[in-house]
């Protein structure tokens, strides 16, 4: 543990990922000293550049190896894990990953005695029919046992410069003449910027959330799927046909997608099935203000920050439409 002449110490799983590296940058702001636990430390020289000299620190460290999570938190004051999976690939299953991970680094925090913040997901719930969703409740249920004390952060889909939805679809329309709309389209998303979600785990590090609730992070406009890829297209300044793929085809296309040795398939087919239920923010944690309003956090409009990274999409480039081509 920290001293009282030091800054508090804070692990960070997954610190180089696209929500850790934003928390890194936002806890390094507050001067806190931050060890990064990561498969690969030679990869996670890109957060050197976001704290002072010797702030920020990278550790070997595997959710599926026990000693390795325990190192990784030893000393610390608190503990943050940013650890989540889109699709299962190999050893890298949502249970082994999601669940199993996440218990483990929940019960290091314990034996600690330090604080932890856990980045679960909205729709997470046990009797879904997504292995995702039911592998995000059954850690956030583990996390309530091991650490009553634990702060779970559920946040709506996640834009920004490293995302893996908007940067999807926006070289998909580079690409193909046409966009599918799974479903119709009709699925609802409450985009939320990355840079407030890692304020939001910021603000519960520093002690201002309330311990042991769960907080629905979620923008400032609730959009369908078709009103997302509309936004894309306007952003990219491109026309494609947007067209509808029933729910069928579409687990069909997902389940041929994964079966093709891809490092990240564009489809799969428990991803169809986690579009069926809408990813906003609840009523209850809307009227207990355990969102980011509530937290005194103004969320970032998806009109204001899309244009800053999906540019180099346009025609002509990031500086298409800007009078810069003359």
């Amino acid at each position: 543990m920290s001293t009282l002449n030091q800054p508090k110490l804070i692990t960070v799983f997954g610190g180089s990922g696209f929500v850790g590296r934003h928390v890194v940058r936002a806890l390094a702001r507050r001067g806190y000293r931050i060890r990064v636990a990561v498969r690969r430390p030679d990869l996670a020289g890109h957060l050197q550049p976001l704290g002072g000299v010797g702030q920020i620190a990278a550790v070997q460290a595997n959710l599926r190896n026990r000693d390795s999570v325990d190192r990784a938190v030893r000393g610390a004051d608190h503990v943050i894990n940013c650890v989540g999976i889109l699709f299962e690939s190999g050893r890298n299953s949502f249970d082994a990953v999601q669940d199993f991970g996440a218990r483990a680094v929940a019960e290091a925090a314990r034996a600690e005695g330090a604080g932890l913040t856990h980045i679960s997901a909205i729709g997470a719930d046990p009797d879904s029919d997504s292995i995702y969703a039911r592998s995000k409740a059954r850690a956030e249920a583990a996390i309530a046992r091991i650490a009553p004390d634990a702060v779970i952060m559920r946040p709506s889909i996640i834009f920004g410069p490293e995302d893996d939805f908007f940067n999807k679809f926006a070289e998909m329309a580079r690409l193909s003449p046409a966009l599918p709309l799974i479903g119709g389209g009709e699925t609802k998303f409450q985009p939320v910027y990355v840079g407030d979600v890692a304020e939001a785990v910021a603000l519960s590090v520093d002690g201002k959330l309330q311990p042991g609730a769960t907080y629905e992070l979620g923008g400032p406009r609730v959009m369908t799927f078709k009103q997302c890829l509309e936004e894309v297209l306007e952003t990219v300044h491109r026309k494609r046909v947007l067209m509808p793929l029933p729910w069928g085809l579409a687990s069909f296309v997902g389940k041929l997608a994964s079966l093709v040795p891809l490092i990240d398939p564009p489809l799969t087919s428990d991803q169809v099935t986690l579009l069926k239920t809408d990813n906003i923010v609840s009523e209850v944690a809307d009227a207990d203000n355990r969102t980011l309003a509530g937290m005194g956090i103004r969320p970032s409009t998806i009109e204001a920050v899309l244009p800053s990274y999906l540019g180099r999409y346009r025609p002509h480039g990031q500086y298409s439409g800007t009078g810069s081509e003359a």
